[in-house]
């Protein structure tokens, strides 16, 4: 493979319109629109062929964290209502302004006069990023029109949906020719192109999904599906690993060292530019940053899910550690004090060294506290917050993070290898994924070696485990509402449920309203402990509709009406009142 002549920086800094970077000059200097320029402008010239793609990456990649995603599944306090999702509002996926700007893309590069290997190698480029927008309607909705050139004006657009099969088998061979034009991986400056290591990666993801009981509910884990989905995934692995990918040894380094050995496909943060992709401003406390606050705060729920040291959960009697609500942060998973943040615990914030984090009335920041008296009866503040993936260093307000967003990372793919592992009867490899991912985390051995798994896990065990180590494992990563809705476990995990938080209502034995001015000379010196505190779980929401509302009806999302009007060769999903069949 030819390398091409720019790099990902590069080409990153010739996108001046809807990217960002506008201060990188190095190649392109034009106010027009790219999406409009004729082909011998553009497709002749690697600069500006490279400073279209940036911007096409820049509309079908995601921005950043998924900030608050974890509202619609038990990881943070949000209530989805009554109709959050109707044909009318609520979510739905419909890319096809920039899928047209790709086709354009991928019909005009082979029309140019660059170098074979440099228009291969583009394209391939652009086919990734097409299927990645089609995977991600077809999660949403189920089959959508297939449209593989840009259509003109005098072209017939009321586009009929095509089936979910055919949409996989299309999304299939766009990720099987991108492949065969990509390096194995890209490094250094061109890190975050799409390479092989990201396609086949991605693919087993796709394949997972189409194995799943989502498109498959008549049969949803003896399908003929979980078969491809095994085989994309181990191969991924093994090519992955040859390629000098794995788990990092250090969990919090995942998120906050660049480039590290676990990140395969990453959204590159660069400063000045494309700073805070992790939305830090949203998700510290707002005594540490401004304008907003409360994004990404765990949930009981959340928290009581973390195993104790020895990989056994909470309610075991057989771990070696004593559970007690009081003290409920000892002993724990050591991912539980590299994500949650409680009260009382180190949280150095701005550079603030010893600072301690304290969500009680009166004795913390109004503005971080957790009591109804001061936030009002609506507010989902839980007396948790999280570190995962923030610059601690940043001083308040939060503005010039430079870490990445890691859509795929190495752990992922041991997850859908172990899923579709035990789904074809090799839960022996499902279970060697849980033993690696528990090691990494810290999680003692045990005298058994098992990390605290059960020997000899049914095939429903082992998926049930399956899913709850990755729960933590991906805890505010925007991976949980979707596995649920993958395995159509919204009925017995999301739909009614409450939601709580931990409330400090004690300090040395004193209630918020007999806080006296030792105590808050304490916290001011941040020599309060967690254990000078007593807690009551406390239900988020007062008044109003409590429980969650998540109906079966979300396993596919309706079509919008927009939609629908606009073009009435669209049929509705069936859930929804049309006749369209969105599963296989």
């Amino acid at each position: 493979m030819r390398k091409l002549k720019y790099s990902l920086y590069t080409l990153l800094c010739t996108l001046m319109i809807a990217v960002v970077f506008n201060s990188c000059k190095k190649v392109l200097d034009q106010s027009e629109n790219l999406s409009q320029y004729p082909p011998g402008n553009v497709f002749n010239d690697l600069s500006l062929s490279n400073a279209y793609l940036a911007n096409l990456y820049g509309t079908a990649l995601p921005v950043g964290w998924p900030v608050n995603d974890g509202n619609s599944a038990d990881e943070s306090g949000g209530i989805t209502g009554l109709d959050a999702i109707t044909p009318s509002s609520g979510r739905s996926f419909w890319p096809y302004d920039t899928i047209r700007k790709l086709n354009i893309f991928i019909s005009s590069i082979p029309t140019g006069t660059l170098p074979d290997a440099t228009k291969s190698n583009l394209i391939a480029q652009a086919k990734f990023l097409r299927a990645f927008l089609y995977f991600k309607a077809v999660v949403f909705h189920g089959g959508v029109p297939i449209i593989k050139v840009a259509q003109g004006l005098t072209d017939d657009l009321k586009v009929p949906r095509n089936s979910t099969a055919e949409c996989f088998t299309f999304i299939e061979a766009d990720l099987n020719e991108a492949e065969t034009a990509l390096p194995p991986k890209y490094s250094g400056n061109d890190r975050g192109r799409i390479d092989q290591a990201i396609v086949k990666a991605f693919r087993g993801r796709v394949l997972l999904y189409k194995a799943s009981p989502q498109f498959n509910s008549g049969n949803p884990y003896d399908n003929q599906y979980w078969a491809a989905a095994y085989k994309a995934n181990s191969e991924a692995k093994t090519f992955l690993d040859a390629n000098g990918y794995g788990l990092l040894e250090n969990y919090s380094n995942i998120f906050t060292v660049k480039g590290n050995k676990e990140c395969i496909m990453s959204i590159i943060g660069l400063n000045p530019g494309r700073v805070n992709l992790r939305g830090d401003d949203a998700v510290r406390p707002l005594s540490e940053s401004k304008n907003a606050t409360g994004g990404d705060q765990p949930i009981w729920s959340l928290v009581q899910a973390y195993p104790m040291l020895d990989g056994k959960k909470i309610s075991d009697p057989t771990s070696a550690y004593t559970y007690n609500e009081q003290t409920f942060w000892l002993n724990r998973d050591p991912r539980f004090a590299q994500t949650i943040v409680y009260n009382g615990a180190p949280f150095a914030l701005s550079g603030k060294a010893g600072r301690r984090q304290y969500t009680m009335k009166n004795i913390a920041s109004s503005l971080d506290a957790f009591g109804f008296a001061i936030q009002g009866e609506n507010s989902y503040r839980t007396g948790f917050f999280t570190s995962k993936g923030l610059n601690l260093a940043l001083p308040a307000p939060p503005t010039t993070s430079d870490y990445d967003w890691n859509e795929i990372r190495y752990a992922e793919v041991l997850f859908n290898l172990a899923e579709s592992a035990n789904e074809t009867g090799r839960s022996n490899e499902s279970l060697a994924v849980l033993m690696a991912i528990r090691k990494r985390a810290g999680i003692l051995p045990g005298a058994d070696g098992m990390y605290g798994l059960k020997a000899g896990m049914s095939r429903t065990e082992m998926r049930n485990a399956i899913l709850d180590e990755k729960y933590l494992e991906f805890a505010f990563e925007g991976k949980r509402y979707w596995d649920l809705r993958r395995h159509r476990l919204f009925a017995t995990k999301l739909n009614g449920i409450h939601k709580y938080g931990m409330m400090a209502t004690l300090v040395n034995g004193r209630t918020a309203d007999q806080v006296n001015q030792t105590d808050i000379s304490s916290a001011a010196a941040y020599s309060l402990l967690p254990d000078n505190f007593g807690y009551t779980v406390t239900e988020l929401i007062t008044s109003g509709a409590k429980a969650m509302v998540v109906p079966d009806t979300y396993y596919f999302f309706p079509i919008p009406l927009t939609f629908l009007n606009q073009n009435p060769n669209l049929k509705q999903n069936i859930a929804w009142g049309g006749t369209f069949n969105p599963e296989l």
